[in-house]
């Protein structure tokens, strides 16, 4: 699973993701602040990405949208989540392949 690497796996996920136009320009900073700090106040996202509280919305919304952050509600810090979609690309070798 290499864990040591788990960090540069996801900021790496992120990057393409922007290059592709699946994520806004930004994103990999929230994620990197959310990996670093555990969890985010919504209210840091704006300082986080360098813009506007409107923008910085549009990045965490994105994020939430493609199930690598969570909240317990609109208020409530930012946290990572896991998701199965992205486990073999974040976490490989944690579950084995499935052949056929």
């Amino acid at each position: 699973m290499q864990p040591d690497q788990l960090r540069a796996r996801i900021l790496l996920w992120a990057e393409e993701q922007i290059r592709l136009d699946h994520l806004p320009s930004k994103s990999g900073s929230i994620l990197e602040a959310v990996l670093y700090r555990g969890e985010l106040p919504r209210a840091d996202a704006a300082n986080i990405v360098g813009t506007g509280k409107r923008q910085a919305r549009r990045v965490v919304s994105a994020m939430l949208e493609q199930g690598v952050l969570t909240s317990e509600s609109t208020r409530a810090p930012l946290r990572l989540a896991f998701p199965a979609t992205l486990a073999s690309r974040w976490m490989p070798g944690l579950f084995p392949e499935r052949r056929g």
